[in-house]
């Protein structure tokens, strides 16, 4: 065999459809080593987003497209994940070590996304990521209660200026609640919430981060545009629930990170259909389609749609998040699919940039 023939294999498998994603995995990620001789031939492919729990099933419908072409031949897909850093320009105190941070953003409150963020998190970790959380809202902390993190504990202190993250359930994570008392209210006018944000984002010193998510306050105010601003964001999330008054506030929160050049990777729908807890009857309480309309609109992906189900804010609540209080279930499968999303479309934008440069070697016997 010829390096034509590698040439061959590696087009054949960048233009394998991935059924989970929908993607190409050309745009998802990277064909490495070829290696043919006359009996067996060996690839690596290197996927770049978290989705450990895919690799057999991505193996086997590689191995299936390669066997084809070349049938009599052995052979061995090694699939692996390597997960793509945002190309920033500059490094900010704090955050060398982090490869993308996204922000989970809503324009109005009520709506969810901090329940959202930590379990997509957890999601994130449990296929294969090393994740921490930021909690943004320092009016509205609350991202300390929901990993569980028991009340009054500090974080502790590096080099007399940096914080150490705390960890829960594996995420590293920061929160104004770590910081004051639970019943001590932040009464700051918004140069210093915006301030407050900076200091917990970049005197941090998180430890090797695939994604940092930002759970971001409500609304398009001064945290956001600081955030937008000064800190090398990698992409957004949008989530709202169907009803009306919820996607108004959601297409205002796509149009401000549109005009600071922060793409969109999508929409995720919170609180689709309520789910009865003891029948379980399926209701549309707040609407249906809503997402999917302003998806549509924006040009951007509808990642997943989560149920009103009285489990998730329990487990939520209680501080072990669905994904790690039932991770088999229904629910927590759901987040897992929009964490796999939400990464492929985040290594395909960085791909697409030119972050990601194919490589081929042939050993030809």
């Amino acid at each position: 065999m010829t390096a034509a023939n590698a040439e061959q294999i590696r087009a054949a498998i960048e233009a394998w459809i991935d059924p989970d994603t929908g993607l190409a995995l050309a745009d998802i990620g990277r064909v490495g080593p070829i290696e043919i001789d006359d009996s067996r031939i060996r690839v690596v492919v290197e996927l770049g987003f978290a989705c450990a729990s895919q690799h057999s099933r991505l193996h086997d419908g590689l191995n299936e497209t390669v066997s084809e072409m070349y049938a009599g031949h052995t052979v061995e897909i090694q699939v692996c994940q390597q997960i793509q850093a945002h190309p920033s320009p500059k490094k900010l105190p704090g955050l060398e070590g982090v490869r993308n941070i996204i922000a989970i953003a809503s324009g109005k409150g009520g709506v969810g996304k901090s329940t959202t963020t930590v379990n997509l998190a957890l999601a994130l970790a449990a296929e294969g990521a090393r994740v921490g959380i930021l909690d943004a809202d320092i009016y509205g902390p609350s991202q300390g209660m929901m990993l569980g993190i028991p009340e009054g504990q500090r974080p502790e202190t590096a080099e007399e200026k940096y914080f150490r993250p705390i960890v829960g359930h594996g995420i590293q994570s920061m929160s104004m609640s770590y910081l004051v008392d639970e019943n001590t209210p932040m009464v700051w006018r918004g140069p210093m919430v915006s301030g407050a944000m900076q200091q917990l984002l970049n005197q941090t010193l998180w430890q090797d981060l695939d994604y940092l998510l930002i759970d971001m306050p409500p609304g398009t105010g001064d945290i956001q545009l600081t955030l937008a601003q000064r800190v090398p964001v990698s992409a957004a999330v949008i989530v709202t629930t169907p009803q009306d008054i919820a996607l108004l506030d959601a297409r205002k929160g796509i149009e401000m990170f549109r005009k600071v050049d922060i793409p969109v990777l999508g929409i995720v729908e919170n609180m689709s259909v309520h789910i009865c807890s003891q029948c379980g009857h399926e209701e549309a309480l707040f609407g249906a389609g809503g997402g999917a309309r302003i998806a549509q609109q924006y040009e951007t992906e509808l990642l997943g749609q989560l149920p009103l189900a009285l489990a998730i804010r329990e487990q939520t609540d209680a501080g072990k998040p669905t994904v790690v209080a039932d991770p088999e279930s229904g629910h927590a499968q759901r987040y897992r699919e929009i964490a796999r999303s939400m990464g492929a479309r985040l290594a395909k934008k960085l791909t697409t940039a030119g972050n990601s440069i194919p490589t081929i070697q042939v050993n030809s016997d």
